[in-house]
This record gives structure tokens, C-alpha cells and sequence, in this order.
């Protein structure tokens, strides 16, 4: 049977899978040639290729690529960006602050605290939580007078970051995850907590509680401030 093809070329325009001789500059269109029925042993469909050339005009441009690129790196980023933003709101809580770093006290409901009415339900030696600076758990002092404290105690041990309560009845902090101890003005009197609880400025503000980052020596150890 006389072989068909499908289109013509020059021998030097052809390839051959069997040599896998290919131009990279070149685009493959398949050749057919049947030499015979699809019957017996080693005979069957034979297939060579012809190369012809790719136009300029159809190469990419690599501008154009890089141009789309950016694109879709922009159209990725701007939805990713908008995702993090609650995020990054969710673990640095907005607050309202004095140019100075400060935070006003919130109280368990999410309300500021106003220094007046907290005095009226909170009495002498009282000492209750409330949120400071970074959002952690702070101790509002009542002085024996009546009168706030000018510091805060921050609840966070310094073991293991357990919340401590205020004990009444034994008048001190005591953790109740492994039973460090720290005396009503938040010193350390018992491990295995190996420091003192942390200190914040209780300051008032236009009538609020206002808490300021504690950067002085210690007046409960004569040392530097470790959490500063």
C-alpha cells in the first residue's frame, strides 16, 4: 500500500521519535505513515514529525509577563492583607491611651473605670481585676484610706502564666497551679515562681484609671523592673 502523508518537507525538516533528534526552536506537526494493516508482529503504525517555525509575533513577551505576575501577586496580597488585620487586632487589643503609653482600666464588662464610682463599691484592701496594659489581667488596689493604690499588680505568674486569685483569708496572691505565693503588693514569698509579679503605674486621668508601663526600680525589691 503506498504510503500517505499528511503534509510535505524537506528530509532535513524531519524528525524521527525513534532518534529523538528535536529543535528547540521549532514546533512538531506529526507525519502518518501506514505501512500496512494493524495485524501481526512488529508492524503497525509508523510516526514521524515535520519542524516548522514559531512566528516572532506569537513568542511571549517577557514584559507582558512579568506585568501579569505582578498582577496576580497584587490580586493575592490585598484579600491575604485584609484576612490579618483581625488578627493582628485580635492579639494587640485596641485601647484608649495617653500619648505617654498609657491604657485606661476596663472593668470585667469592657467599661472604663472611673476612679469615684469604683471607690464606692470596691472598699479598703479591696483588690480586683481588671484589664491593663497589653490586655493582661491587672489588680486595682484599694489603700487602707480609701484611697487607689498608685500601682497595679499584674495577675500573670511567673512560673507558668497562671492567672493568680487574691486570697482574703490568707491576705496574699496565691497560683493555683502550683502554689507560688506573693504577698498583697504582689512580691514573691514562695515558689516556684522565681519572680515578682509585675507592676504598672495606676494613675487617673480626667476622672479614669489610667495604667502606665512601670519603668522605675522596684519599690518592693530595690531592683530593676525584669518585665521592663
Amino acid at each position: 500500500m503506498a504510503a500517505s502523508t499528511l503534509s510535505s518537507a524537506t528530509p532535513s525538516q524531519l524528525c524521527s521519535i525513534r532518534n529523538g533528534v528535536l529543535s528547540p526552536s521549532h514546533a512538531l506537526l506529526p507525519k502518518l505513515t501506514r505501512t500496512s494493516p494493524f495485524v501481526g508482529k512488529g508492524k503497525g503504525l509508523k510516526i514521524k514529525c515535520q519542524a516548522t517555525s514559531i512566528p516572532a509575533d506569537r513568542v511571549p513577551d517577557m514584559a507582558k509577563r512579568k506585568l501579569m505576575n505582578l498582577l496576580l501577586l497584587g490580586a493575592i496580597s490585598l484579600p491575604s492583607a485584609g484576612m490579618l488585620i483581625p488578627y493582628a487586632t485580635f492579639f494587640a487589643p485596641p485601647g484608649t491611651g495617653s500619648a505617654g503609653g498609657g491604657i485606661v482600666a476596663k472593668d470585667a464588662l469592657g467599661n472604663d473605670v472611673i476612679a469615684d464610682e469604683w471607690l464606692k463599691t470596691h472598699g479598703p484592701g479591696d483588690r480586683t481585676l481588671t484589664q491593663g496594659l497589653k490586655g493582661d489581667p491587672t489588680y486595682l488596689v484599694v489603700e487602707n484610706d480609701k484611697t487607689l493604690a498608685t500601682y497595679g499588680i499584674n495577675a500573670v505568674c511567673t512560673h507558668l502564666g497562671c492567672v493568680v486569685p487574691w486570697n482574703t483569708a490568707e491576705n496574699k496572691f496565691i497560683c493555683p497551679c502550683h502554689g507560688s505565693q506573693y504577698n498583697n503588693q504582689g512580691r514573691v514569698v514562695r515558689g516556684p515562681a522565681p519572680l515578682s509579679l509585675a507592676l504598672a503605674h495606676a494613675d487617673i486621668d480626667d476622672g479614669k484609671v489610667l495604667f502606665v508601663p512601670w519603668v522605675e526600680t522596684d519599690f518592693r525589691t530595690g531592683e530593676d523592673p525584669w518585665w521592663a
